[in-house]
């Protein structure tokens, strides 16, 4: 299951199983075979699940891609690897040259599924190389991990027997349902969203966006039992949800909750914080992190709330796992146990070793497979220790310990943990810098954009107060951008943080450059400059606001951002949203109110039995309106997104649903002005009580007889179009009027149509439906309520759909044109 745009797409297993069959035969078309290489590049989708499951069919060589990877490494990828085929998302830019491509979303249309040959396979064993996993080559030539079947199966072998004794008690649970974060790109992704769900039955949700106040809604709205994720998510998550407990107030009974909470067992603790439960839905129960170390303060706060957090240790080399911990008996700070059927040691130095059929057979270098050497130990650079009960600690990168002129090992992890516990440090990473042939530490911060200089300093005093002598951090620098420059699971690039680091230790000028690109390469000032963000529409502003929130991973307020003049003043806001300190407020948050209970069946069934008793009947005699073009809508299903012209309140909506087929006036949903709806609900209260009751009366009968929401002019687009799209998934068509408010020219010329219709059509992917209202201005001019024979005409025009890379502006422009043209 995932989310497109505002709507929901899923498949079933049976659906999936079929669609590989297809994908396996598309491939044998294309002329792949066993050992093909066919590059995968695109975002977590139920296609690319498909195509996955097709090239493993195929006997093909997977190849997976990250959907924001360079073009350039993909290229070299291509060529390093000797890809064949190319299926790719539709966000990838185009690769020029020879190797052929097909889209993911268009190569196997629906009816396909079902009519292609079935069982188009080429044999595996377990030593045939499943996938290849680039997984450097930002300045050499990529190198690939290459990983076969066996490798998978050694890890999910020993999970599977481990499940057994434990599936009496899901059946209470099933389904379960993951949502998961992670790109599918990457081995854990891979590891968690593709082979460990299959074996439970369980429901996995791609959820795309880096937003954690998408991520809450997610858990919620699809009843997740577990979300997986990388460290940096979950630290996302955790600050989310301290935002909500200052938003609700709830603070001191956070803070006094959370202290007592320590010495309890897991349900009593998750009955303390039902509150918090209540956020993420009653059935979530659990994290899985993985791709990193997660850091011992977040482990603690979600394990305090009474959530289980499962921690495992590998690397793509190992096939995702070596170790596992349990989610109610780890150790805090354990990465777990190693699993079952390795042979796993620690060298003199620390350093993890580890040897099993888990191991990749080698790298895929310069166009073939380099073996690692047979029963060999892998060498994972990475440094670890055990405690009593056996458990693994993971102590860091072993090419990252900086070594002190005394001799002494300083773990940077250690260092970045003191500072991150500081409330003025948003992020910290510790780098080495030369100094006379030895290593110093150096941090590179980030902080508030409320705390100057000395507030940072005081900072790291603190943390060097927690800190060995030897430990001290005696440099510190703070990053000039809101945020790191990160990989696709979130770790901050600590070669790009290194060069900062020693380039401001040398020559000024050398170092002011490397400022300037890297605020060039911050989005902020990349999409924008101070003179252009005055030029920018509102819509054109919620864009640009979800593309940040994107990048930053934060939620910013719309009624802020809406006030902001200049780039600085954007990226202060970013910067304070990062840092937990956004104040929730504007329309969203304050004003608006989608009446989710309109469409609940027994509220439709009593608004259809009013429509055809009063309000059916007075649009016939007072309007009789005359319908041209009903015949367009003959074979089209539904839903649909309907747009018109719009002139008076009154009579637009009933016009409309009369000239309708019944399949789709018994199921509409209508955007209305969102600042009038809300003037409507809480009309002042120095009005006259019988004018305030009138109002409310008045919204209360458009949402109960029209099924109104708001669609506001100012702030609040994102919560409309989320509704529009949970309206659509309940088999709701849309009614826009894209002018905004009525129409009060003296003439009764249609007004411009906003962009919004486009940003909301690219976004549901619908088929839209143009129709126009004539002779109802003719009426409000005169002021007449009852229409001439053949006054009103209601046009309805023949759907259309728009390409999904078409800006919102050229398709309110061609709506517009389709509107006048009937």
């Amino acid at each position: 299951m995932e989310t497109r745009g505002y709507r929901r797409h899923s498949l079933t297993y049976t659906e999936l199983h079929a669609a590989a069959e297809s994908w396996s035969a598309v491939l044998g078309e294309e002329g792949i075979g066993p050992g093909d290489r066919v590059l995968l590049w695109g975002a977590n989708s139920a296609e690319w699940v498909a195509a996955f499951w097709g090239v493993l069919l195929r006997g093909a060589v997977a190849v997976p891609m990250d959907a924001g990877a360079n073009l350039d490494f993909v290229r070299r990828t291509v060529a390093q690897s000797g890809t064949k085929l190319i299926l790719k998302g539709s966000r990838g830019a185009e690769i020029p040259g020879t190797v052929r491509t097909l889209s993911l979303s268009e190569a196997l249309p629906a009816e396909s599924r079902r009519s292609r040959g079935r069982r188009s396979r080429g044999a595996v064993g377990r030593e045939a190389i499943a996938e290849i996993l680039f997984t450097s080559g930002t300045t050499a030539e990529p190198r690939g991990v290459v990983l076969s079947h066996g490798n998978f199966l050694a890890n999910l072998e020993p999970i599977e027997r481990a499940m057994q004794p434990y599936l009496k008690y899901e059946r209470w649970l099933h389904p379960l349902r993951f949502v998961t974060l992670v790109p599918l790109s990457h081995v854990f992704g891979q590891f968690m969203g593709l082979f460990v769900p299959p074996l439970l039955g369980a429901t996995v949700v791609f959820e795309n966006s880096t937003n954690p106040a998408d991520m809450l809604r997610t858990l919620k709205r699809e009843k997740a039992t577990v979300l997986i994720a990388v460290p940096r998510m979950l630290d996302l998550v955790r600050a989310q949800i301290e935002r909500e407990v200052d938003k609700r107030g709830w603070r001191k009974w956070f803070d006094e909750n959370f202290e007592a909470a320590s010495s309890q067992p897991f349900l009593r603790r998750a009955w303390r914080f039902r509150r918090i439960h209540r956020l993420l839905g009653f059935r979530f129960w659990a994290f899985i992190s993985g791709g990193a170390a997660l850091g011992t303060a977040t482990e603690l706060f979600f394990k305090r709330l009474g959530l289980a957090v499962v921690q495992g240790y590998g690397m793509t080399e190992t096939a995702s796992l070596i170790s596992l911990n349990h989610p109610f008996s780890a150790a805090e700070g354990s990465v777990g146990k190693v699993l079952p059927g390795r042979a796993f040691k620690l060298a003199e130095d620390g350093e993890i070793l580890v040897r099993g059929e888990n191991v990749s057979a080698g790298y895929w270098e310069h166009g073939a497979l380099r073996q690692a050497p047979v029963g060999g130990w892998l060498r994972t650079g990475d440094l670890g220790e055990l405690d009593a009960n056996g458990s693994l600690r993971f102590r860091g990168r072993k090419k990252l310990v900086i070594v002190t002129p005394a001799g002494l090992n300083i773990y940077p992890e250690d260092l970045e943990a003191a500072l991150k516990s500081q409330p003025a440090i948003r992020d910290a990473v510790v780098v080495p810098l030369e100094r006379h042939g030895n290593a110093e530490a150096c941090a590179v911060l980030l902080g508030s954009s409320e705390v100057r200089d000395e507030g940072i300093r005081a900072a790291v005093a603190s943390a060097n107060a927690s800190l060995a002598e030897y430990q001290q951090i005696r440099n510190w620098k703070v990053w000039p951008t809101p945020d790191f420059p990160r990989t696709p699971t979130g770790k901050p690039r600590l070669a790009v943080l290194a060069d900062w680091a020693a380039s401001a230790e040398g020559d000024e000028n050398e170092a002011a450059e490397f400022e300037t690109r890297a605020r060039q390469s911050d989005p902020i000032a990349k999409v924008l400059s101070a003179a252009s963000l005055n030029s920018l529409s509102s819509l054109d502003r919620v864009e640009l606001m979800s593309d940040l929130e994107q990048r930053y991973g934060v939620e910013l307020n719309e009624a802020d951002f809406s006030q902001a003049k200049s780039v600085q003043e954007l990226r202060e806001l970013v910067e304070r949203a990062s840092a937990r300190e956004v104040k929730c407020g504007g329309f969203r948050d304050a004003r608006a109110h989608y009446p989710r209970w309109a469409q609940r069946e027994p509220i439709r069934l009593l608004r259809l039995l009013v429509y055809y008793l009063l309000v059916w009947p007075a649009t016939q005699v007072l309007g009789h309106p005359h319908v041209v073009g009903r015949a367009h809508l003959g074979g089209v299903k539904g839903p649909v997104i309907l747009v018109s012209n719009h002139i008076t309140r009154r009579a637009d909506i009933g016009l409309i649903l009369a000239a309708l087929p019944a399949r789709f006036r018994h199921r509409l949903a209508t955007a209305m002005g969102g600042e009038t709806l809300f003037r409507m609900r809480t009309p002042p209260r120095e009005w006259f009580f019988a004018k305030r009751w009138a109002y409310q009366l008045g919204y209360w009968l458009a949402t109960l007889l029209f099924n109104v929401f708001p669609l506001p002019q100012f702030s609040g687009f994102r919560e409309s179009f989320r509704f529009a799209g949970e309206s659509a998934d309940r088999g709701y068509s849309v009614l826009i009027f894209p002018e905004g408010e009525v129409n009060n020219s003296t003439d009764g010329l249609m007004a411009s149509f906003q962009s919004g219709i486009g940003m909301l059509t690219e976004n549901l992917r619908l088929p839209i439906v143009p129709m126009r209202l004539d002779g109802v201005w003719q009426m409000k001019r005169e002021r007449r309520r009852l229409a001439h024979l053949g006054e009103i005409s209601v046009h309805i025009g023949a759907p259309v759909t728009f390409p999904v890379d078409m800006p919102p502006a050229e398709i309110a422009q061609r709506l517009e044109s389709l509107v006048k043209a009937l």
